[in-house]
């Protein structure tokens, strides 16, 4: 009986290690194909500067459309490369450190942070590389920012842990109120009728 829970925690501990090291691989991966996509961009896209994909009649809805873009979303921050710099490796530092401290255990949140920190990185590349990074996506009939396959990573990843997170914590609280709030008691008996 001892030998195979002894066991059974080994099994834990390496799917635990497997889940954080697939976590980095999975955050390196999503960078791989954001530097991908950004590398067709600028091999096919940016020659002819706009490649429509759906139109309805007069109306583009949505665009393959090259752009450099300096600064982060909408624009903001334009031409500080040192904080758009400084600001992705403080995250995805921060990002790795929780997922490895091991604070973290539900594999979805960890895929989320992973996702986050793979959009981070992509763009990351093309700062340190390039001095801008390589937006292409164009939203035309929502009259969206331009944005890539690294911003669909970050927001999505963000969006979803801080979601879970909002949503755990108030099934938390709604526990501890249940928890701390007494029984009704009652007031009479079938005895008395």
């Amino acid at each position: 009986m001892y030998g195979s829970c002894v066991y059974m925690e080994k099994v834990l501990k390496n799917k635990t290690l497997a889940l954080k090291v697939f976590s980095v691989i999975f955050t390196v991966v999503l960078a791989v194909i954001d530097q991908f996509t950004k590398m067709l961009t600028v091999e096919y896209i940016k020659p002819v500067g706009c490649i429509p994909l759906i139109k309805i009649g007069d109306t583009e809805w949505l665009n393959f459309t090259y752009c450099e873009n300096t600064g982060m979303s909408f624009s903001m921050l334009e031409g500080q490369r040192a904080i758009l710099i400084t600001i992705p490796i403080l995250l995805i530092i921060a990002v790795e450190w929780y997922i490895f401290s091991g604070k973290l255990k539900r594999t979805d949140l960890i895929i989320a942070l992973a996702a986050l920190a793979g959009g981070g990185l992509g763009n990351l590349i093309d700062r340190v590389f390039l001095g801008y990074v390589v937006d292409f996506i164009d939203v035309r009939i929502i009259n969206f920012a331009i944005f890539n396959f690294a911003d669909i990573c970050a927001v999505c990843g963000g969006i979803y842990f801080g979601a879970a997170m909002l949503i755990e914590e108030i099934k938390a609280d709604k526990k501890k109120k249940n928890e701390t709030t007494p029984a009704p008691t009652e007031t009479g008996t079938d005895e008395q009728a």
